[in-house]
């Protein structure tokens, strides 16, 4: 049984800094280092691309799920601006995340789980592998008229960077619209943090809307950063309104930065994880041009929840009023995935993206261990590139593993892909996929390739399936080819 809340941090950050610490997907060694331990790690070995694994030395990759889509939000920012992204700053599986999969829903809670394969474009040069294999998981839709009721701690910056661009004018507007579109018995609550933090506002039910938007319009940029200080008040006050029959988040609205009391990354997040606030889920809101994007990321990822980015009121919009509303509440926590690769069938794998995410094989069945967690309607895919041997069988066996909302059952569900299920040619969704993952992986310097090489695969994707989101990713291509990527 685990235990709801305590006004506090959730335990689950204190494996942010553990996180740092782990090796490559399925890597036994690297995710079995010493628990006690927790200091600074090497960027390239953390972030670094996953290298080609065989079967035959490791048969299983392992990780938890991740539903963000920052990086991709960010890389568009910044491309539309005229500038490449910071490498550092790309996540494949957020390029991915980003786009319409068609997947399946499942009945119930929990997952649909789909795989499939199809032969590497001839301009996707991944070294010696041939194929793809895309992992896909899905939850199902909730009606707005069933989800429960929320109640929504925000904890935002306002310091004086968020007056940059008017990062707090944008902030303003988006609460403002998020506000009017959440039902009355809806429950809100506001937390501010400068050179310290301020409760702005007690929760407060949507019904007095009022009072409500008076706190939000109170709102300007002023004084240092001391997010630790904001955090600390805003589970305070989320674990004292903590209902279970309700949705308890928090959302964090911030550049990511700290300069005041602890700002180191590690050292902060130790500070903060001695107190125990489970069933809250933590939403992280990178705001402006630039952003402090691994310190959201791993806040989001290791406080059961997920991280979005916006820079201007009309981004604002699409994460606040089409993202956020739109998957209110949680189908799946602490979910994590296992493939096992069959060496008869498989020469080497190698996962595109995740390489923060990676967990201990042996840790899937753990279900002490975090994983990610995923809202009504969302979706995951993973994306394998493989080198065959050529002999027929089974390829992968896939496994996912979750807990229900309430934290307190397990659920499980299994795929497994044959030879003679893999195609020639991909459908659309995977195109897409490739397209983004490839577009991630040149921005990232991962690549054996540049945009020109993809740009005609994006143009002609984006003629097919007439989606605006892939039109914008073949625009966002040409950009970046014209930048030298």
């Amino acid at each position: 049984m685990r235990r709801h809340h305590v006004a506090g941090i959730p335990a689950a950050l204190l494996l942010i800094a553990l996180a740092a610490c782990s090796g490559t997907a399925g890597s036994e060694s690297g995710a079995a280092q010493d628990m006690g331990e927790v200091g600074p790690a090497d960027p390239e070995e953390t972030y670094g691309a996953e290298q080609p694994v065989s079967p035959g030395d490791d048969p299983q990759s392992t990780f938890a799920v991740d539903v963000d889509t920052a990086s991709y939000d960010y890389a568009r920012r910044s491309l539309e601006d005229g500038a490449l992204p910071p490498a550092d700053q790309i996540r494949p599986e957020e390029f991915v995340n980003y786009f319409d999969q068609g997947y399946t829903e499942p009945e119930g809670n929990g997952f649909a789980v789909s795989v499939d394969s199809a032969e590497l474009p001839s301009w996707y040069d991944a070294g010696d592998a041939t194929h793809v294999m895309r992992v896909g998981l899905q939850t199902r839709s909730e009606p707005e008229s069933e989800r429960a009721d929320v109640n929504l701690t925000f904890v935002i910056d306002v310091s004086g960077s968020m007056d940059e661009d008017d990062r707090i004018g944008v902030v303003r507007d988006s609460l403002d619209l998020l506000v009017g579109q959440l039902r009355p018995t809806d429950s809100v609550a506001i937390v501010t943090y400068e050179s310290d933090s301020e409760v702005l506002q007690q929760m407060t039910e949507v019904g007095d809307g009022e009072e409500l938007r008076g706190a939000i319009d109170e709102l300007y940029a002023r004084g240092s950063t001391n997010m630790q200080a904001g955090l600390e008040d805003g589970y305070a006050l989320a674990g004292e309104a903590f209902d279970a029959d309700k949705d308890n988040r928090v959302i964090l609205l911030s550049d990511g930065e700290a300069n005041v009391g602890i700002t180191d990354h590690d050292e902060m997040l130790d500070a903060l994880g001695e107190d125990v606030a489970e069933g809250i889920t933590l939403l992280t809101v990178g705001v402006g041009d630039s952003y402090n994007q691994e310190m959201l990321e791993q806040l989001a990822d290791n406080g059961d929840g997920w991280a979005v980015y916006f820079a201007t009121e009309s981004e604002a919009e699409r994460v606040f009023s089409e993202r956020l509303t739109s998957t209110l509440g949680v189908a799946a926590r602490d979910a994590k995935i296992q493939v096992t690769f069959d060496e008869t069938t498989v020469a080497e794998y190698r996962l595109i993206g995740f390489e923060n995410r990676a967990i201990a094989d042996y840790e899937f069945e753990d279900d002490s261990v975090d994983g990610g967690e995923v809202g009504p309607g969302h979706s995951v895919t993973a994306l394998y590139a493989l080198t065959l041997t050529g002999d027929a069988g089974d390829v992968a066996q896939v496994g996912v593993r979750w807990q229900d909302p309430s934290g307190e059952h397990t659920g499980s569900a299994e795929a497994v892909l044959p030879t003679t299920a893999m195609s020639a040619y991909p459908n659309a969704h995977l195109s897409v996929d490739l397209v983004a993952a490839a577009f991630a992986e040149v921005l990232r310097g991962s690549a054996g390739f540049d945009c020109d090489d993809i740009l005609a695969a994006a143009r002609e994707l984006a003629e097919t399936t007439e989606d605006p989101d892939v039109d914008e990713l073949a625009e966002l291509i040409a950009i970046a080819s014209d930048l030298g990527a």
